[in-house]
Parts: structure tokens; sequence; C-alpha cells
């Protein structure tokens, strides 16, 4: 794959990012991509290393190797036929995927992995500039009718691969715009929402049928679709967000980050005028969670023009570097700095917080934060305790709660469906077998953060396409979609 000697002869090579200075003045994308010659280069680097471990970190089994090899060799649209056999939206994974599949190259034993993701999103980029993207249109109509209720990734993927089987596919979204998270909880300088528009073109022409604005279980009953579709798809994500109940929580300012980020990115898309933003502005920002949604957290603050951004976070400080000889090719837990927290952020560990303050009008004012320290107990069992005396009070106009999603929203559609749940409150499916995806209820299908709990875009369009595979089957007795 690639070039033998590739590996030692060129440099590992990144996209590069525009200057903070210049970034933070608008919601535009700053990634700089690389040249063709240096993405051949790169595809150049790729090993034959005889055991892809790339693959085992891909959860869409992207063809990698053949990808980068193709790449090397300049035939792009072959390698562009190759990515979108496997992945439906490699534009958006190119974007916002963390990339387990770099975690796992053979050259990352050394830390200088391939530069999968960038080569994945040069491709369809350049595949969507030379048009090579065509709809998929089915030759035959099967005249079964499906609902796909979620139009996020796995939405998405799900309705697509059903279209092209030749269904008639109705997909459903409670908000004004398709896209699920993808549009209005992930910011406009991360994925430019232009990219879900071409796609939205692409399906609308493969027979996909886009209803936004209606919450299913609210404005239309679950009932209904069970009426009226011989199968429906689950994809509505794990949107009940993890809260923190702690004294003076229903402060003003106090805010769930996804609530943050939407207010904004509807703004920023032209849904509803700048009133209705919850403006970070010359405010002290404190975001409660280390993850890829803090992080969202912080670029936007900083866009804002807050007077600082500081992020807490409850675990222990990540190490620099990982023990490779035990970890990889695992994704490891290492220290990670991402490109919103360049911009700048004051990051601090192992903190919990106790209260919000009250300024003596309704608003929050500060923390009162504490020290914890971890150490495993008898068992094994990691325990986390306050360390005595070290409580501090942190300024604050403005926090955002990013601790992560807990499970579905059940209020709704979950509700009056009455489908089985898992012990953390997910649908409850599998994934292998004959009743693949397949709900409690018959003809019910669950798949994506719904039914797997909150995860990465990848893992939703894999279960989105998985899903679509499994529906085919159960209405035609057989299928011809890939798995």
């Amino acid at each position: 794959m690639g070039k033998p000697t590739g590996f030692l002869e060129y440099d590992r090579q990144e996209r590069s990012y525009a200057p903070v200075g210049d970034r933070v003045n608008n919601f535009r994308e700053f990634v700089i991509p690389l040249e063709d010659v240096e993405l051949s280069n790169q595809g150049a680097r790729c090993m034959d290393c005889g055991i892809p471990f790339c693959h085992m970190g891909c959860p869409v089994d992207n063809l990698i190797p053949d990808w980068n090899d193709l790449v090397y060799r300049g035939e792009w649209k072959a390698a562009s036929d190759m990515l979108h056999s496997t992945n439906n939206f490699p534009e958006f994974t190119g974007r916002i995927c963390p990339a387990p599949c770099q975690e796992s190259c053979t050259l990352n034993i050394e830390d200088m992995p391939v530069t999968i993701k960038t080569i994945e999103c040069a491709i369809v980029d350049k595949a969507w500039e030379e048009g090579w993207i065509k709809p998929d249109i089915p030759e035959h109509r099967t005249g079964k009718r499906v609902a796909v209720v979620g139009s996020g990734p796995a939405g998405m993927a799900c309705a697509q691969q059903l279209a092209r089987a030749g269904h008639d596919v109705v997909l459903y979204e409670k908000e004004p715009r398709i896209g699920g998270l993808l549009r209005f909880g992930i910011p406009d300088f991360k994925l430019d929402k232009s990219i879900i528009d071409r796609r939205m073109r692409q399906m609308a022409a493969e027979g996909v049928e886009f209803r936004a604005n209606t919450y299913i279980g609210k404005d239309v009953s679950a009932k209904k679709l069970l009426e009226n579709f011989d199968a429906i798809a689950l994809t509505g994500g794990a949107e009940k967000p993890r809260d923190l109940p702690v004294p003076g929580r229903d402060l003003n300012g106090v805010h769930f980050a996804m609530d943050f980020l939407k207010a904004n990115t509807k703004w920023v898309q032209g849904v509803h005028d700048k009133e209705r933003v919850i403006s970070a502005k010359d405010k002290h920002v404190v975001v409660i969670g280390g993850g890829d949604t803090g992080s969202d957290c912080i670029g936007t603050s900083n866009r804002h023009g807050a007077a600082s951004v500081t992020q807490i976070e409850i675990m222990p400080r990540p190490p620099e570097k990982e023990d490779k000889g035990t970890v990889w090719p695992d994704w490891p837990n290492k220290m990670r700095t991402s490109s919103s927290q360049e911009e700048g952020c004051e990051r601090i560990w192992q903190v919990a917080t106790r209260e919000f303050l009250d300024d003596g009008n309704g608003n929050v004012r500060a923390l009162t934060c504490v020290k914890v320290e971890w150490s495993k107990d008898d068992k094994g069992n990691w325990q986390m305790n306050e360390v005595e005396g070290s409580e501090f009070e942190l300024k604050a106009d403005l926090v955002a709660l990013a601790m992560g999603f807990v499970h579905p929203v059940h209020e709704g559609m979950i509700d009056e469906l009455c489908v089985a749940l898992d012990a953390r409150g997910n649908v409850k499916s599998e994934t292998e077998g004959d009743n693949a995806y397949s709900t409690s209820l018959e003809k019910v299908f669950a798949a994506g953060d719904m039914r797997r709990g909150q995860s990465l875009v990848v893992w939703a369009i894999r279960e989105g396409r998985q899903c679509a595979h499994a529906i085919d089957k159960y209405l035609m007795g057989h299928t011809t979609l890939p798995r």
C-alpha cells in the first residue's frame, strides 16, 4: 500500500489552521488543506504493514490503505468511489471525527501516523469539486414506506441507504432544518452547513423526503407512523443532558452546553435573530466538562469576545504520552488540546463544583469549587474524595454544563411507543443476529446514539447503514445493501 519506503522518505504533514487572531473574528471554517502533491506524499506513507490496524480503529470499516494508495498514485476518482463504498458522508468524518483510525495506525507506534483524516477529507472535497458525486437513483421502487425519525448522521445514513434500495423514505426532524446536532449542535467553524445542504440535495434526488419542524410524539403521534409506514427507524440521538444538581443550579446564566451552542448556531445560520443568542461577550465563562462539547463552548465564547474562559474537569489531567506497549492500537487516554482550547482557555483538572453563587439579583456570579483526588478501593474501583481545605471560588457570569448526555429523551415518542429500554435508558436492540437493530416493537428499529448512547459521528453513520440493511431485509426478505 502506498510507496513501500514512503514512510521513510516523507515526513508526516497535517493540515494547518488560519491564525487565531483571524479565525476568532468569525464563525467560518479555518482549516487550510494540503496541496495535491503533499497529499500524494502522505498517501505514500501508508506502509505495507501486513495487518491494517487502522481498519480496527474505524467503525465504518473504511478501506483506508486502499484509498491511501490511490491518492498516492493520483487516482482520485477511484479513491472517492472506494471511500463512499463504506461511508455515506466522509466530509463529515473528515472534519469532526476524532480519527480513532490514526491512533490504530502502525506508524503511530512512533507517534507519526498516516494523516488518514486529512486524506479522507481531501478525497471527498475533490469529488464534490469535480462533480463526481451524483445521486444513486434506484432502478425500481419497492412500494414500501419507511419513516426515519431523527436527521443526524445515523438518520441521514439510514435514510439514504433505504432510498437507494428503492423504498419510499420520509426523514423527520423536530428542528427547523435537517442535520440533527450536525446542523445546530456543532458550530459552523467546525462544519460549514452548506456541506449538509449539498448532501440533502443528493438524497432528495434519490427519493428521500425531508420533513423538518415535525416533532414525533408531539406534532405527530408515533402511533400514526405505525399506521402509515411499513417500518420505522428511531435515530433521534441521546439528547438528555447530564445535569449538575447543586445549590444555585437555577440561577440565570447557568445553561446546558447544547442550549448555549444551539442558540448561537441558529443565529449564525439565520434561523433567528441575535436577541436569542446566549452571549458570552465580556463575560467570565466557565465550562464544566472536558470533552468535545465543552471545547465547542470554548470556541464559541472566544468568538463572542468573552472576558475569560475557564474549563474545569473532574478527572485527573491525562498523561502527555501514552504507554504504546500497553495501549496501542486502542484509543489512548492522553493529553489532547483542541483548536478551540488553543484559542484561549485556562484548563483545570480534578475539580468538583459544590455550588453556584448568586449576585443578589438571581444571576450567577461565581462557583464554589473543591479539588478532588482519585484512588482505588480494595476491589479496584476508582473512588473520588474531596481534598480537605482546597475550596476556592471561580468567577463566572456564564456557565456551560458540558458533562455529556445520559440517554435519549423519553418524553413523547419513546414513552408513546413503550419500546423496551436498556439499563442506561437507551432504546434496547442488538446489532447482530436475525433481529439486528430491531426493538421490542414489531417493525420498529433503532440506531445511533438513541440505541448505543452518546458516541461519535462515525459510529452513528455505521449504525445508520447497518440499520438500513436490517430494515431492507425485514421488508424484502433479503437485501443487497452493504452492512
